[in-house]
């Protein structure tokens, strides 16, 4: 597959966020912590706490689900112009392994973006295994001055 090309990329944004975790929010619940940044692609990881495993001893889904949402939006703010945003639209998610521990790690790659709409991969692993794969959309939102 050829990887889109970028008309900008943000290597001030993208250093922020390499190694920072939230102070709040989902993602800071979570703990997801961006490790990789380039052009189109970013990884993130989540450690699988004791607070997100259920009583049947696997991380709920809707964790993996939220940090597929998470990676979706924010591999997208390097590449856009400063002060545009982006919005999650839709996203579908398989889950293919239950998750009882270790580390999540979310590769997201946009594989198509125009002006105003991106289509994003994303593929989670937990200690080398696959275990959920996403595909999703995001609205690209100009800021109000650029309309």
């Amino acid at each position: 597959m050829t990887r889109p090309t970028f008309d900008t990329f943000n290597q001030e944004w993208a250093d922020k966020i390499i190694g920072r975790v939230s102070r709040s929010g989902i993602d800071s619940y979570l703990g997801l912590k961006v490790t990789e940044v380039e052009a189109g692609r970013l990884v993130c990881e989540m450690p699988v706490t004791e607070e997100l495993i259920t009583g049947m001893g696997n991380m709920h889904g809707g964790c993996l689900s939220a940090m597929c949402d998470h990676v979706l939006g924010v591999v997208m703010y390097p590449v856009m112009p400063p002060g545009y945003w982006a919005a999650t639209t839709e996203f579908k998610i398989n889950l293919l392994a239950p998750v009882t521990g270790g580390t999540c790690l979310a590769t997201s790659e946009i594989i198509s973006m125009t002006k105003r709409l991106a289509v994003v991969r994303i593929e989670i692993e937990n200690e080398g295994r696959l275990v959920a794969v996403a595909q999703g959309t995001c609205t690209i939102v100009a800021p109000k001055s650029a309309s």
